[in-house]
């Protein structure tokens, strides 16, 4: 019985912290989210979804939930943008770039040559003084959060207030667009 309390305390731990992360990311709405909706709403082309990663996995769900909810969107692998993929992305297209730290060498890689395509591009990430929020039009910050790995090297909390922010993204869109079944 002593291990399965154990479990059980982990377990909330992880759904506490995952839930502090989302309540903390609800007062920190704001102008920047509203360009970001003004962006996707806007766009003449496809949101385009990047990350790596399970930042990638994010991005994934978040390109698909905007598909389904009335905002054409694909998603992109950073890794393989920078072999050949950037091809699918055009100058009237709005990449979301999905990345905790920012810094991944895939997003490094990617990002001079959207610059140069010219596509606007919102970043999902946790750090304001990151490269990737450094060189958006938009930076949406999931903030400073604690992974609930308790060896803090899987990706849990970010990848929940990331997806919970995609969520956020695509319900606003949906009610801007007035889309209905």
């Amino acid at each position: 019985m002593k291990g399965d309390e154990k479990i059980l305390k982990r377990a909330r731990r992880t759904l506490e912290l995952e839930a502090k992360a989302i309540e903390g990311m609800i007062s920190r709405l704001g102008k920047s989210f509203l360009k970001a909706v003004s962006l996707l709403y806007d766009c003449r082309g496809r949101a385009v979804l990047t990350g790596v990663g399970k930042s990638g996995l994010v991005a994934k769900k978040i390109a698909a939930t905007l598909s389904s909810t009335g905002t054409p969107a694909i998603f992109v692998h950073s890794a393989e943008a920078a072999h050949g993929d950037l091809g699918a992305i055009t100058p009237v297209d709005v990449v979301v770039a999905v990345s905790s730290s920012g810094e991944t060498n895939e997003i490094r890689q990617v990002i001079p040559t959207l610059k140069k395509v010219g596509v606007k591009i919102i970043a999902i990430t946790c750090s304001r003084s990151s490269y990737l929020a450094g060189v958006s039009d938009v930076s949406l910050l999931i903030g400073r959060i604690r992974e609930a790995c308790p060896l803090g090297l899987a990706p849990t909390t970010s990848a929940v207030a990331s997806m919970a922010l995609g969520d956020a993204l695509a319900t606003a869109l949906l009610e801007k667009r007035g889309f209905r079944e």
